[in-house]
């Protein structure tokens, strides 16, 4: 079904025209040519936070590797979720998203219902949240779930208070409301590529690793042939925050700027990757909250090198 709607996608982008399937009610309207607006209710100040932690329907999640720090101390009533849960080993690549039914289930036992307001985070510089959000964008969260701006590090910087104790929580009913569209698979990736490489498309590729990796300077785990999918820019994604130490996301005019200088078109189509799936999340997010059309492809470079019969540039665009 993906495939189809890539495709049908793809044509209307080669001719300049937005899909009218495409657009959302934030989006609707967008002159064209413009930039969409951000979606603010994507992310949460620490202040408006902090005066609803005791408010019926905020479900507040603190995402991270190991719960070590979780049980040390966290937000006052935040559930745990494992990054493990949200990425899963598969026919020999990792991170890749869990199957529908579990990522269902890790929703349902997190107690969060139908008209909850999700808020995520974790204790660096957002990473771990932005892919637990793509997972549950991908079972029709998005709309309800947030990040906290800055996540732990500036919520503890701020006095703000924490807690040891795990709070009890009772499975929800939920049921998901799969979005395939935000998912790209190997498949779609080809098509996607062959596009970029067009004069006149609209369609953006972002890597979000580091230059070297990107420029095949120096190689990483798992990843046969150093380099980037052909026609992809780079934009780290760490770039997104103003820093590891204070990792609030930057303002919108520098977001917006950054991505468009790297070929990002505001009425067009961008797909991001890194090695597996973890760092383009954070990128996933970013775009997203930018208002742009953006997907995700979770095989990432570590599946695109493995394939022989796929094209790898090396250096700088």
């Amino acid at each position: 079904m993906f495939r189809q709607f890539c495709k049908i996608t793809l044509l209307v982008l080669a001719v300049g025209i937005s899909p009218a399937c495409e657009k959302t009610p934030a989006t609707a309207d967008a002159p064209a040519g413009k930039p969409r607006g951000v979606r603010s209710e994507m992310l949460v100040t620490t202040e408006w936070l902090e005066s609803r932690l005791d408010s019926p329907g905020v479900v507040v999640v603190h995402v991270e590797r190991t719960r070590e720090g979780y049980e040390a101390a966290h937000i006052p009533g935040a559930r745990f979720l494992s990054r493990s849960d949200v990425g899963k080993t598969r026919d020999g690549l990792l991170n890749e998203l869990p199957p529908v039914e579990e990522l269902a289930s890790l929703v349902r036992r997190l107690g969060i219902g139908e008209d909850d307001r999700v808020i995520l985070y974790d204790e660096g510089a957002g990473l771990e949240a932005a892919r637990a959000y793509w997972a549950f964008d991908y079972v029709g969260l998005g709309d309800r779930t947030a990040l906290l701006d800055g996540h732990q590090k500036k919520w503890r910087s701020e006095g703000r208070p924490v807690t040891a104790a795990v709070p009890e929580v009772a499975p929800s009913s939920f049921v998901p409301q799969v979005r395939p569209e935000v998912l790209v698979s190997f498949q779609d990736m080809r098509e996607l590529a062959s596009a970029a490489s067009q004069s006149a498309s609209r369609v953006a590729i972002v890597d979000s690793r580091p230059e070297v990796n990107y420029t095949g300077e120096e190689g990483s785990q798992a990843v046969p042939r150093p380099g980037h999918i052909p026609g992809a820019a780079n934009v780290y994604w760490q770039r997104n925050v103003v820093s590891a130490d204070n990792p609030v996301l930057r303002p919108e005019a520098e977001l917006r700027a950054m991505y468009e200088e790297a070929g990002m078109d505001p009425e067009g189509l961008m797909v991001s990757y890194c090695r597996t799936g973890m760092q383009s999340s954070h990128t996933y997010f970013t775009a997203k909250y930018l208002g742009y059309d953006v997907r995700m492809y979770d095989g990432s470079f570590m599946e695109w090198s493995a394939a022989e019969d796929m094209p790898v540039a090396t250096g700088l665009r």
